[in-house]
């Protein structure tokens, strides 16, 4: 039988040795033919076997180093109740994990001095009740531990290829985790220092079991190790910044402890070269779509990512995602969340103003230009002003000033927030096409201000709006003329203001005349009439949205 023991966090410089447990080598059928019978010390079973030792000897503990299961026959302690007591004794001092005695001439029967003795000690005494060859235990349990040692080496170093391999070829950080918990077997973690989920891999469900009540759950694992979680510190150049948990482990305590081990000595290789900006764009590296790099934490730009990326695509139910978004430190309990799209390609500005603020959220780029933000507020808080606020703090920031930020209606219901962030990134995507650079857009953008735009971008996949705006925009698009397209895009935009439009196109007014001329010949309309133009204008929305 197999049974678990607690495994605590290892001190620096301590060897991964493979063990069996006392509990194991009682279940040997080699052992089982000796009838063994635990004496003393039943409540211990569980404690690791890093050898076997013969040794008669009373004062037999000299010899050990810890962690031994000795086998005597008790020739030299027969008839000598000082010497029994104090052989046990030594036993103890030296953390044997047990001691089997094999009853015979010496010992016909379990001698209560030394059992009084190991009980004492909390030190398991097992009696052998039919004769056993001491060699054929010896020999059975050293190969047992011989090739889990070399399993467990094995392992180590098959995963640490195979994260190299990974971190060489510019895997992303969550390859390396599904990685791990491929190898593990079980679901891993990795948090800040503060217990915050940082990244997780592994079975979804198992994830979310473990994520449900993390706090707690990882603050006893830190103090008492849970049964089968295996911690290891992440720490680059000299400071502690993180570490990796496996949650729930079930394999053998030396290969857990070496896998969690490399595991971490890959993310901290995988975050230096990040960091560095020595790596390429599926890395993360500095500036590229991972978003790593010193200035803001890569880990929790991807913790934040994930979620968001399900609640907008829907592609786990929302409530199961309730754990996750409560471990990646977002509140989620009696709050009103506002689903927001910055358009820009910095999410490390948007969780700076969210830091400054002092406002609960998440930020994660979910496209090239848009940062998908998640506000988490209390239920009195003044969910607009609050947004409005975070907009022009954002629109202050350098390089920012242009900053425009999409948003939905203030969400009550966690399970209403994926429509809440589908709605804003469609108000988004309204005003993404260049004609918006011409429109006067308050700081924050909301449904109501994006009018006849937003109705056409939710009706660009339409076959018959595809076909409407092929056909009115014909004279144009057959020989195609970005300049003119330009031209007639900005005018329709202005409200066909022609001052306006020469300007924003920097020609004279003449000239633009002569361009509005060839456009309306080209597409066989007069602009001039206010249907006739409007048609177009919705042609032109649509062909910009079905663009992109």
């Amino acid at each position: 039988m197999t049974t678990t023991s607690p495994i605590p966090a290892r001190r620096p410089g301590e060897p991964w040795e493979p063990a069996l447990s006392v509990r194991q080598v009682l279940g040997l059928e080699r052992v089982r033919a000796g009838q063994p019978e635990v004496v003393a010390g039943a409540h211990r079973l569980d404690r690791p076997v890093r050898w076997v030792h013969v040794a008669e000897a009373a004062d037999v503990g000299v010899m050990l180093s810890g962690g031994e299961m000795v086998l005597t026959t008790g020739v030299l302690l027969a008839g000598d109740e000082d010497r029994q007591s104090e052989y046990v004794r030594s036993l103890d001092r030296a953390e044997a994990a047990a001691v089997v005695l094999g009853l015979g001439r010496a010992f016909p029967t379990p001698p209560d001095v030394m059992r009084r003795a190991a009980e004492r000690c909390g030190l398991p005494m097992v009696v052998l009740h039919r004769p056993f060859p001491f060699a054929e235990l010896t020999e059975e349990v050293q190969s047992r531990l011989l090739r889990r040692k070399f399993a467990a080496v094995s392992l180590s170093e098959a995963v640490r290829t195979e994260l190299t391999g990974l971190i060489t070829a510019g895997a992303p950080v969550q390859r390396l985790l599904d990685e791990v918990a491929r190898h593990a077997g079980c679901p891993v973690v990795v948090t800040n220092l503060a217990h915050r989920v940082l990244g997780t891999a592994g079975e979804r469900a198992a994830v979310d079991d473990v994520l449900r009540d993390w706090e707690r759950i990882a603050r006893q694992a830190g103090a008492a190790s849970a049964d089968g979680w295996i911690r290891a510190e992440l720490s680059c150049r000299g400071e502690r910044w993180g570490r990796l948990v496996l949650c729930g482990f079930r394999g053998e305590r030396a290969a857990g402890r070496l896998l969690a081990d490399r595991a971490a000595e890959g993310l901290v290789l995988h975050r230096m070269l990040a960091g560095d900006g020595t790596h390429g764009q599926g890395t993360g590296g500095r500036g590229g779509p991972g978003g790593s790099g010193d200035s803001w934490d890569s880990w929790e730009e991807q913790s934040a990512r994930s979620l968001l990326t399900d609640l907008v695509t829907g592609a786990v139910p929302a409530r199961q995602l309730l754990p996750r978004a409560r471990a990646a430190g977002l509140p989620v309990n009696r709050r009103v969340f506002v689903p927001l799209v910055v358009r820009e390609r910095e999410p490390a500005r948007a969780a700076r103003v969210l830091r400054r603020l002092g406002l609960p959220g998440i930020a994660a780029r979910l496209a090239d230009d848009h940062v998908v933000v998640l506000l988490s507020l209390a239920p009195d808080q003044d969910a607009r002003a609050l947004t409005a606020h975070f907009a022009t703090r954002l629109r202050a920031e350098p390089d920012d000033s242009r900053a425009v930020v999409a948003a939905a209606d203030a969400r009550a219901d966690w399970t209403d927030v994926p429509a809440g962030l589908r709605e804003a990134q469609h108000v988004a995507d309204a005003v993404a096409d260049s004609a918006a650079s011409a429109l006067d857009l308050p700081p924050v953008v909301r449904l109501r201000d994006i009018h006849l735009r937003g109705l056409v971008r939710l009706l660009r996949d339409d076959p018959h709006v595809q076909s409407f705006a092929e056909r009115e925009l014909d004279g144009l698009l057959r020989g195609p003329d970005e300049d003119l397209l330009s031209v007639l895009r900005t005018y329709l935009a202005t409200g066909r203001n022609k001052s306006r439009t020469a300007q924003l196109h920097h020609v004279s007014r003449p000239a633009l005349y002569r361009r509005l001329e060839v456009i309306q010949g080209r597409l066989g309309v007069d602009l001039d009439d206010f249907e006739q133009a409007a048609s177009v204008h919705i042609a032109l929305l649509a062909h910009d949205a079905q663009q992109g």
